[in-house]
């Protein structure tokens, strides 16, 4: 597939499978989605059962975008999905009902004012915590006329980075039997994540450490022993993967991971590759599988995991 600029003139390419997206060039678009992506996840949130470590409350990959999955509501379900292909925002509702709306540069304000007003057309009642968490300042989404941008082609790189990274992380979940959470879209920190747990409890999470987040829900999140990966816009010219443990066993930071462009981060306490470093390798799928499995094994290994009962062979059945 030839290279081809974003309509804005940045720099932005496509790539072959692997989408090329500088984080410096849709920053602004960025953010506002981010805001979005929280409102939509929110509402899973005020709807949706409670399932450990909050997964109740992520967005999930589609082939065109983002989805909540189906939301019960009363003895029927509605669905939110966001459309990065057609760039619509689509409700639709288990008795045949729906509502779109157009995804284009617009305030927080107005998002949130024509998503709340598409469920209420739909008889869908809602109330949600209206600011956001997991950032610094939480400005309240009625009153946030400062993210206002939306750029089309950007966004669609940006989903497929996620496609790239779903299909991988998808991969590495399937060689481990224990208890592993989805590959999902956590939308407080705007990343993909896929977690494994060791089934044995962790020791309480410090409080403080993310803006805007009660103790309670941290206590919630890392209250089993977790080696957890995923990719998020940001931390490398155009994202990052990071893979972490908690807690961190002595030792850690020294573990030998590869590939080489692979290095500890002492302040935000994880392994990082920068997503050009795996796009631009000659296998960009080996050289992260690479990352997801060296840094899982130095959790596994320091902390002590029953390896032979938590992980299996991914080809075991293709002999029949």
């Amino acid at each position: 597939m030839a290279a081809h600029k974003a309509h804005t003139g940045h720099t932005t390419e496509q790539v072959g499978a692997w989408p090329r997206l500088r984080v410096a060039d849709w920053v602004e678009a960025r953010d506002t989605l981010h805001m979005w992506t929280q409102i939509v996840g929110k509402i899973r949130l005020a709807h949706a059962p409670m399932v450990n470590h909050w997964w109740q409350v992520t967005l999930y990959v589609t082939p065109r975008g983002f989805t909540t999955s189906s939301i019960p509501y009363r003895t029927g379900a509605f669905e939110i999905e966001f459309d990065f292909v057609d760039h619509r925002l689509g409700i639709r509702t288990s008795d045949g009902s729906r509502r779109e709306l157009v995804l284009e540069s617009k305030p927080v304000a107005r998002f949130y004012a024509e998503i709340m007003g598409a469920l209420g057309e739909l008889g869908i009642q809602t109330r949600i915590y209206p600011r956001p968490n997991e950032v610094e300042p939480a400005i309240p989404f009625a009153d946030d006329y400062r993210h206002t941008s939306y750029d089309p082609h950007a966004v669609r790189l940006f989903w497929g980075q996620l496609l790239q990274a779903n299909r991988a992380f998808g991969e590495f979940r399937s060689q481990f039997v224990g208890k592993a959470s989805p590959v999902h879209f956590f939308w407080g920190s705007m990343d993909l994540a896929c977690t494994r747990f060791s089934g044995r409890p962790a020791p309480p999470h410090p409080p403080g450490g993310l803006p805007n987040v009660p103790d309670w829900v941290t206590t919630e999140a890392y209250s089993v022993e977790l080696a957890s990966c995923g990719f998020w816009p940001g931390g490398g010219e155009e994202g990052a993967f990071y893979a972490y443990a908690y807690p961190e066993p002595a030792g850690f930071p020294e573990y030998p991971v590869r590939p080489a462009a692979a290095s500890y981060q002492r302040v935000s306490g994880e392994f990082v590759l920068p997503y050009e470093a795996v796009a631009a390798a000659a296998d960009p799928d080996r050289a992260l599988g690479e990352f997801l499995h060296s840094t899982y094994e130095a959790t596994a290994e320091l902390a002590h995991w029953d390896r032979a009962a938590l992980e299996v062979r991914p080809h075991r059945w293709e002999h029949h």
